[in-house]
């Protein structure tokens, strides 16, 4: 960072405390890189004008896609988990071969409704079965490329050249490489209540003061202050939405955040992307999954369904499409511990109104595994990326973004 060369270093450290480096503006900085002040985003194709929302929700943990969507018809599934297979006879079944999970009741609704699009088999090749790494392979759409950037911060780079403020919310202890752009600076927050500047009481004047750059400020000056009221202004608007929503919706015993997300979409913000998970890698059950897993879908599938109906209720559904993916899925055969271990192909999940419902891809082999007793993945999982890209936000040019030229699945009309 350059600064001006008359500035002494006592007037640089109050410049920069008052436009905000100790506090969100400094984290933002260094998240986006400061490339603001060096390059122009090309023109979009027609997505920034749209009021479509997409909605990014993250099983963390590597949920089990068998039990979670269970091929009922397929012999082969009962032989390898003789203990965790669940019987047909207790899944709400939604065709001649698959079952949601017995507890997963709002999320079957959605699906006989025609809202719910199962995308099967999705992977990449050479597949980590580290959370971190594959997690950040997920999160840049890049598989093993050491990407910087977030697949969600690369896309609103691209359809939002002009940056508009709060264009991208992330919902989550803490930020997540999702949304980590180049020109955009995510809004990020967990609890309302808490999302605002904090200091000592000696810098508070200097924190609330005035965020007006002097005539003398430098590019490095302007664009901190710049930030700094953009996330004093963020940190008030989300307050004010979160605190003042009410809605005689029931999301069930675990929300997700997704309540959050609805009292935003409800204050009109001019988010487009939106990113939350399912924390504290939840679905990672090595050990005794029967009763976890069944109770972590059941808390998943009554929060995306009070959502959804909440849209409803606030005239907004017809706007929003939720992607639901996890980092990896589970091995096809049971462990000794009534658990599953990490493995690979799993399905993803698009969701919405204008969503044309049913199956897409082709499920993975249940009797020809890799060498590791590992589904085959048959989606790479860009491809449903694409799909939301051009698909739902209407932003044609995916293979920049992706890394990579991906077929949309005909998801949306």
């Amino acid at each position: 960072m350059k600064l001006a060369k008359n500035t002494n270093y006592s007037q640089r450290r109050r410049s920069l405390l008052k436009a905000g480096s100790y506090g969100m503006a400094l984290g933002a900085m260094q998240a986006s890189g400061f490339a603001p002040l060096l390059s122009n985003a090309a023109a979009a194709t027609g997505a920034k004008g749209s009021n479509k929302i997409l909605v990014v929700f993250e099983l963390s943990g590597g949920n089990d896609g068998l039990n979670t969507l269970v091929p009922y018809s397929d012999d082969a599934y009962y032989r390898l988990r003789p203990n965790l297979g669940i019987r047909e006879n207790k899944l709400r079944k939604i065709d001649e071969n698959f079952g949601f999970n017995p507890d997963m009741a709002g999320l079957e609704r959605l699906y006989q409704d025609g809202k719910v699009a199962v995308i099967h088999g999705c992977g990449y090749a050479q597949p980590s079965f580290s959370h971190f790494t594959s997690m950040a392979y997920w999160h840049t759409a890049a598989p093993n490329s050491g990407e910087q950037l977030g697949w969600i911060g690369r896309l609103a780079d691209a359809i939002d050249p002009q940056v508009t403020p709060n264009y991208i919310v992330n919902v989550d202890e803490a930020q997540s490489l999702a949304v980590v752009a180049r020109d955009h600076v995510p809004v990020v927050f967990d609890d309302p209540e808490q999302f605002g500047r904090k200091g000592l009481f000696q810098a508070r004047e200097m924190l609330e003061g005035s965020r007006t750059p002097s005539r003398d400020a430098n590019d490095a000056q302007r664009y901190l202050l710049k930030l700094s009221r953009s996330a004093q202004q963020a940190s008030e608007q989300v307050r004010e939405a979160c605190g003042s929503y009410q809605t005689p919706v029931d999301y069930g015993i675990a929300p997700l955040d997704l309540r959050k997300i609805a009292a935003l979409i409800n204050a009109g913000m001019e988010t487009r992307l939106y990113y939350t998970s399912f924390r504290h890698n939840a679905f990672d059950t090595h050990v005794q999954q029967p009763n976890l897993h069944q109770r972590l879908l059941t808390y998943y599938s009554d929060a995306v369904t009070g959502f959804f109906t909440d849209l409803e209720r606030i005239g907004r559904a017809d706007d929003v499409v939720m992607l639901v993916f996890s980092e990896f899925g589970r091995r096809a055969a049971e462990n000794t511990n009534l658990g599953t271990d990490h493995g690979t192909a799993n399905h993803m999940y698009l969701i919405g109104n204008s969503v044309r419902g049913g199956h897409y891809g082709k499920p993975p082999s249940l009797t020809e595994l890799d060498e590791g007793g590992n589904l085959i993945y048959t989606t790479d999982f860009r491809r449903v990326y694409a799909t939301a890209i051009s698909g739902w936000l209407g932003y044609e040019d995916t293979a920049p973004l992706l890394r990579g030229k991906f077929e949309p699945f005909p998801v949306f009309s």
